[in-house]
């Protein structure tokens, strides 16, 4: 793959914020006077292209959770390790009152589904055994049907008959 030269990494960065092939040319350190051919060149240069879409897919990337990161939530979550805000109102005396933000633990219901949720990515043993037991049925059945190849084949045959209106 071909290296970048210094302006056309720098070309990249300020089309990438931009989105403008002209201004990311003058942006870059050309001329004005070129800009405008320089930055349609650039974008023709498969090499500038591939970096401008690399760089694209990993700011996507980056936005994106890992499995790792929602499994870390989630434990977080079922352990009351997050806490979210809520806003309180308090007496002040005289039939006043005043808001605040208080942070307070998730509640129960939150942490029960952070917990069923972890629960689905990491089965129990008798949900492993059940599971084992129908692949063990499966493949009964399926050995069952390759001892029987002999046997006539049972052939069914469908028809759609097309239907007739009648006319009052």
């Amino acid at each position: 793959m071909d290296k970048l030269t210094l302006k056309q990494k720098r070309f990249v960065d300020a089309y990438i914020e931009t989105g403008n092939a002209t201004e990311a040319a003058r942006m870059a350190g050309y001329s004005k006077k070129t800009a405008n051919r320089i930055g349609t060149e650039n974008l023709s240069k498969l090499v500038i292209r591939r970096a401008i879409q690399e760089r694209l897919d990993a700011m996507e990337a980056a936005k994106t959770a890992t499995p790792e990161e929602v499994m870390q939530h989630l434990t977080a979550a079922m352990r009351g390790e997050i806490r979210e805000e809520c806003i309180v109102s308090e007496g002040t005396g005289e039939g006043c009152s005043r808001a605040r933000i208080m942070k307070k633990q998730i509640s129960a219901h939150d942490r029960l589904k952070a917990a069923e949720l972890l629960l689905k990515r990491y089965p129990t043993k008798p949900a492993r055994e059940e599971q084992e037991l129908r692949n063990e049925k499966l493949r009964a059945e399926v050995a069952d049907l390759n001892t029987h190849t002999d046997e006539e084949a049972v052939v069914f045959e469908f028809s759609r008959k097309s239907e007739t209106t009648e006319e009052n």
